[in-house]
């Protein structure tokens, strides 16, 4: 096999999730799972990959399935926490403090960033409204704050995600950087 074919091969096993992703992104968008959904997300998919063309994401190759259950469960107990805590603002009397913070990400990755930013915006009580790409810093609009503690705690919240996509989907030399991290903490 020639050096250039096995170049484009790689490449395509690469994007392969995504475009899966698409199509089913397709299908879930018509609620139907069928041979024909199924081949107009595939052509969809082949449009929007050629038309809109976007960089390579490149994925890290590894998946610790352990703590992306890890992942998943401390996501949903945080959001019903978050749920219920912002439920509990709305009803008492008065102005739930609010703040907006800046968050030290230790990973650079674009990937790592977008996953943080999205697990952070999706408890209700905080929401991304900026990233500081070069200087690895999100920017959270936070509400129930009532003092310095609660914003180093949301801080911590959102440091904490980090890790934990980390350990679940980020490459060696991520893994790596975090425990380094953690030992001069």
């Amino acid at each position: 096999m020639s050096p250039t074919r096995k170049a484009v091969l790689a490449a395509v096993w690469r994007q392969l999730p995504f475009f899966v992703w698409l199509v089913a992104v397709w299908m879930l968008l018509w609620a139907q799972f069928t041979v024909l959904a199924a081949v107009t997300g595939i052509i969809v998919a082949i449009v929007v990959t050629r038309v809109f063309r976007l960089p390579p994401v490149e994925l890290s190759g590894r998946v610790n399935f352990w703590w992306g259950l890890v992942f998943v469960v401390e996501f949903l107990i945080a959001l019903v926490r978050g749920s219920l805590t912002v439920a509990w603002q709305t009803l008492t009397p008065g102005q739930p403090g609010a703040a907006i913070i800046g968050v030290s990400m230790v990973s650079d990755d674009d990937l790592i960033m977008t996953h943080v930013a999205v697990t952070a915006s999706l408890i209700p009580g905080s929401l991304i409204v900026d990233i500081d790409r070069d200087r690895r810093i999100l920017y959270l609009h936070i509400i129930g704050v009532k003092s310095d503690d609660d914003v180093e705690a949301q801080r911590r919240s959102v440091q904490h995600w980090e890790e934990r996509i980390i350990r679940a989907v980020g490459s060696p030399a991520q893994v790596a950087a975090l425990r380094e991290t953690e030992a001069h903490a």
